[in-house]
């Protein structure tokens, strides 16, 4: 049952709940009893409240479920959710947890690659979910070029926003529309602007955040040393993220877009050889991205007719903060090897480049941006990445693509570093990937057959690819995307955060900032109330 169809008799109708979980969670029931103590009763918080006896629980737990593969059978389900309306919900869900023992999961947008912001590898821990889906406010401010931003915002609805106000800001923030503020801003966050301006979390103000005694902070009475875990280090470990004060950037009233495609045939390796050296020293304004993909072709030839054949197909996306003419000056001198044609540009408003970049159809309106998926995507996946000091050569991009070709479900991502990426300190804020880095790749394995044996298969598959990688990449540590978890690198799978096993994953994300986030984690969260599978630990 919904816990709103008794709000009167809220306490009777937890107990009576309370009876039912008793076998599993005898903790559960007192939870309850404990939330409403806490909780503002003009926003009751028995209507955000959904249990596994509640019909429409299912249908809540998969609307922000982003991977097929964490919907199956054997994925763990919470206890029940709790989609927090106030902020007086979100504090009350963190002291009674902590009061009664009760282990939370943070979701605000269901990205989570491996899922671990609503299910759990820990076994025998039994656990909720706060989901801040509905706390989605933006305030945009014109005036001071601000805009306050709650968790569960989704970027699409925070591009929407700034562009309704004025055509003259953006925000440099990802390509995925139905990520949330919450976690893409806490781990980083970067997308086509972030070698002009930076990442998201290099262009936030203020936060406010809800700490392990359910008090209220902003970044003044949370102190900066907190303010600067936030900003990269995952949110999740430290407390509860409500909402984030950004500062936004300028746009011109039209940018230049572009995608052109190259098949190894028509020597894809070597314009992506020279796409590693001559992108990350283009001007700041250019973002150039390459993304690789099997494609299969037909021949014709009398010999093999109707054959189907695997070939390597490299997509070039691009956009620059000018009008096409400078463009095609400044790449037909740098980066003639791209073959790039006024044909291929395409001038827009920037909120319409963010389209593009999501790989909308043209013409797409822009209120696009404001949809929401209410159910997981129909295949599974996988992701990792890596982060590339020196050029690839040729012999490493062709052996590459041989395996690309042999797996055929895999995708890889190459995103350029430079501009402003090599200005910002590693230190500045615990994200410190930052100078010396070429360029960011992503690996995407997926597939659409069910079972574990699937599953298996295709994850050995992913361990294959980046594998073959590892001659071409970063190394002591191997480098990572903390908002690309991978429980392949290490994980904390005991109820309890290893120091030693943190040192694996921590890093990978964090580099030298580990240490200085496991300090500040022992200040702000001594008893370790806020964990998963690779939180950071306290001492």
């Amino acid at each position: 049952m919904k816990l709103q169809t008794c709000p009167l008799i809220f306490i009777l109708c937890v107990f009576a709940l309370s009876i039912s979980w008793a076998t599993s969670d005898s903790s559960l029931g007192d939870f309850f009893h404990c939330l409403p103590k806490h909780s503002q009763s003009s926003f009751p918080i028995s209507e955000a409240i959904y249990t596994r006896e509640n019909t429409t629980f299912p249908s809540v737990l998969l609307a922000y479920i982003r991977n097929l593969r964490h919907s199956t059978t054997t994925t763990s389900q919470p206890l029940a959710i709790v989609a927090a309306k106030h902020q007086s919900h979100v504090q009350a869900t963190v002291i009674c947890a902590q009061q009664h023992g009760v282990h939370i999961r943070i979701r605000s947008g269901g990205h989570d690659y491996e899922g671990l912001s609503f299910i759990s590898y820990i076994p025998n821990v039994p656990y909720i979910v706060l989901d801040m889906f509905n706390l989605r406010s933006i305030d945009i401010n014109v005036t001071d070029e601000s805009a306050w931003v709650q968790a569960g915002a989704i970027i699409g609805e925070l591009y929407f926003k700034i562009a309704e106000k004025s055509k003259a800001f953006g925000f440099p923030g990802g390509v995925c529309p139905t990520v949330a503020t919450g976690g893409h801003f806490s781990g980083g966050g970067y997308g086509p602007m972030m070698r002009k301006y930076g990442l998201a979390t290099d262009n936030i103000e203020d936060a406010k955040i809800v700490n392990v005694n359910g008090t209220i902070l902003d970044r003044k009475s949370m102190g900066e040393d907190l303010f600067w875990a936030i900003r990269g280090g995952g949110g999740a470990s430290f407390g509860v993220i409500l909402s984030w004060k950004i500062k936004l950037v300028t746009v011109p009233a039209n940018v230049t877009v572009f995608k052109v495609q190259k098949t190894l045939e028509e020597g894809a390796i070597n314009v992506l050889y020279q796409w590693q050296h001559v992108v990350p020293k283009l001007p700041k304004e250019i973002f150039i991205r390459a993304t690789s993909k099997v494609i299969n072709t037909i021949t014709n030839s009398t010999s093999q007719e109707g054959k189907n054949n695997k070939t390597g197909q490299v997509t070039f996306f691009g956009q620059f903060l000018g009008q096409t003419d400078q463009l095609l000056s400044l790449i037909n001198e740098s980066f003639p090897e791209l073959g790039l044609q006024r044909t291929d540009c395409l001038e827009m408003s920037w909120v319409e480049s963010t389209l593009f970049f999501a790989e909308y159809p043209l013409g797409t309106p822009i209120n696009a941006l404001l949809s929401r998926p209410n159910k997981p995507p129909p295949f599974f996946f996988k992701g990792k990445s890596d982060y590339v000091k020196e050029p690839i050569p040729k012999e490493g991009l062709e052996s590459i693509w041989k395996m690309m070709i042999d797996i055929g479900t895999t995708h890889m991502q190459w995103n350029p570093y430079g501009g402003r990426m090599s200005e910002i300190s590693e230190s500045d804020t615990p994200f410190p990937h930052r100078a010396g880095n070429l360029f960011m790749i992503q690996y995407w394995t997926y597939w659409l057959e069910e079972g574990i044996e699937a599953n298996n298969r295709h994850l050995n598959v992913s361990r294959k690819l980046y594998e073959t990688t590892t001659p071409f990449v970063s190394k002591s540590p191997r480098e990572a995307l903390q908002n690309y978890r991978d429980l392949h690198i290490a994980a904390n799978l005991r109820n309890q955060t290893n120091l030693e096993t943190a040192k694996l994953y921590g890093s990978a994300y964090y580099k030298g900032n580990f240490e200085r986030l496991v300090r500040v984690k022992s200040v702000a969260d001594p008893q370790n109330f806020f964990k998963h599978e690779q939180s950071i630990p306290p001492l």
